[in-house]
């Protein structure tokens, strides 16, 4: 960032300070939104872009060569006439990127000639084209694609990740329910949640929170099916990776015993899955000496940087009380081990165990105490009891991705006609969320790089994507000014310099 754009930031960072002090009681005495005498009318030659930060994510993309790579690595077109591979990849993935809901969406991009001067585009498909390209994928394809994706993640992480990052990485798997409300739709089943739809598997890199593989299914496809194999494959690529070491974590659906012994043979391979409470485990839980339990203090979910603030009045609570509902108390955790040996493998492992102390309250008045066991099998003889099950609670942060997957991005729509149709597009929807990803860990500041693989999708569009630009053509370049302040002006600009100056390898 040269001098001129930091002191026109700072300069815009005063003005919106100024504004916005207590003390400015400038225009008081009428309403705020005052309005004025508003007219409209056409730029003869000015030309402008809503969302401006594309252009930066299009230039991580060509320092990635992730284009080429998609060319190379997909051939799904005899003829390109005009179209590459990455042209329709890349379109569905910036259609995502620039707030696009559906398909449809494309249009509008389509419709913006300063958009596709943007990204120097002649002309980008159209939505029937786009849906028309999912259909050539087959399974082979469509691996090959996540393929590609997650060789350049590799070049991200090895441009700029620290070599702590590679001590361990933390996989974690799941599934969930994609309902659809078309009847016509190839693959597509009648699921547990009583909807219709398909139930896709994800296996994601904690870490980063990024997806490393993504599989479409059946909506009534058993969540554990053909797990393994794909946990395999994340275990081989992230390794190859550069990792040391690499965790899988999963709920009860995939303690799948016949793979426990080959995980635990593969060197620096760990695991904690959480195992169902079956008859056996629980008598034995309930045969454990009290001395074996120790109490499982949880810590607190937010630190308090200044003075704790009253805690609001309990409304749910409350209103429960007065119904007299059903209400389940939990008074205390405890937590245990001992040594167990699953029917389908020939190793012992070990098995953790909380003991929740719960109150069965119904209006005023306690019903019954009652007490119920939650086990994790892990091949960690290391770590204590309670980190074992700290961190298969933290599995749960899945089902945010997951989240934003449905509601931030709308990647699992479901928008075309079949099951590897759908499963092409899901892969491409969510290589916006990659890209995120990859822009958050350009950014040279290690606190606000951090800050923006948490963000969600949407905040990330407002921060990053949504700068309203005007477009200039000077010789070969292509000139974003961006005409408005934001605070986060200063780190795009200094993630935009990191991007020109890094070379993937």
């Amino acid at each position: 960032m040269n001098k001129k754009d930091s002191r026109i930031i700072a300069k815009g960072k005063r003005n919106l300070q100024r504004r916005l002090e207590r003390n400015n009681f400038k225009g008081t005495g009428k309403p705020q939104f005052a309005g004025g005498d508003i007219h409209y009318e056409m730029a003869e030659r000015t030309r402008a872009i809503g969302f401006g930060g594309v252009g930066a994510i299009h230039r991580m993309v060509r320092r990635l060569k992730l284009d080429e790579a998609i060319n190379e690595s997909v051939p799904l077109l005899k003829i390109h006439a005009p179209y590459y591979e990455s042209d329709h990849v890349l379109n569905m993935a910036y259609n995502v990127l620039t707030g696009g809901e559906c398909i449809e969406d494309i249009e509008r991009l389509r419709n913006d000639e300063t958009y596709m001067n943007g990204i120097g585009a002649e002309r980008i498909p159209d939505p029937t084209t786009a849906g028309d390209f999912t259909r050539r994928f087959s399974e082979p394809d469509i691996l090959a694609l996540m393929e590609v994706f997650n060789r350049c993640r590799a070049k991200v992480w090895k441009q700029t990740r620290p070599e702590s990052f590679f001590a361990r990485a933390t996989i974690d798997v799941d599934a969930t329910i994609a309902e659809t409300d078309g009847e016509c739709k190839e693959g597509m089943a009648y699921t547990y949640k009583k909807v219709w739809g398909y139930a896709p598997l994800m296996i994601s890199l904690a870490n980063t929170r990024e997806p490393l593989y993504l599989v479409n299914r059946p909506g009534n496809t058993p969540s554990s099916q053909d797990a393994a194999q794909w946990i395999d494959r994340a275990i081989e690529f992230l390794f190859a990776a550069g990792f040391k070491k690499v965790l899988v974590r999963g709920d009860t659906d995939y303690s799948q015993s016949e793979h426990l012994d080959r995980w635990d043979d593969k060197e620096n391979v760990e695991f904690i899955f959480g195992y169902d409470a079956c008859s056996n485990l629980v008598r034995i839980a309930e045969q454990l000496p009290e001395a074996a339990w120790d109490r499982l203090e949880r810590p607190p979910k937010h630190v308090v940087k200044t003075k704790e603030r009253t805690r609001p009045a309990n409304v749910k609570e409350r209103i429960v009380r007065e119904k007299e509902w059903e209400n389940i108390r939990l008074n205390c955790e405890d937590v245990a081990e001992f040594d167990y040996r699953p029917t389908k493998c020939n190793k012992t492992y070990r098995m953790v165990v909380v003991r929740k102390n719960l109150s069965v309250e119904k209006g005023e008045n306690v019903l019954f105490d009652d007490v119920r066991f939650f086990f994790y099998i892990t091949n960690l003889r290391s770590a204590k009891k309670d980190e074992i099950v700290f961190s298969a609670n933290q599995r749960c942060n899945q089902e945010n991705l997951f989240a934003q997957f449905k509601s931030g991005m709308s990647a699992m729509r479901m928008p075309t006609s079949d099951l590897l149709s759908n499963w092409a597009y899901l892969v491409i929807a969510t290589l916006a969320w990659s890209l995120k990803a990859w822009y958050g860990q350009l950014i040279p500041d290690r606190k606000k790089s951090r800050q923006v693989i948490r963000m969600e999708f949407k905040k990330f569009l407002h921060s990053f994507v949504m700068l309203p630009c005007q477009l200039l053509k000077s010789g070969r370049r292509i000139v974003y000014r961006i005409l408005c302040y934001k605070e986060t002006l200063t780190t795009f600009f200094h993630t935009y310099d990191a991007i020109r100056r890094c070379k993937f390898t």
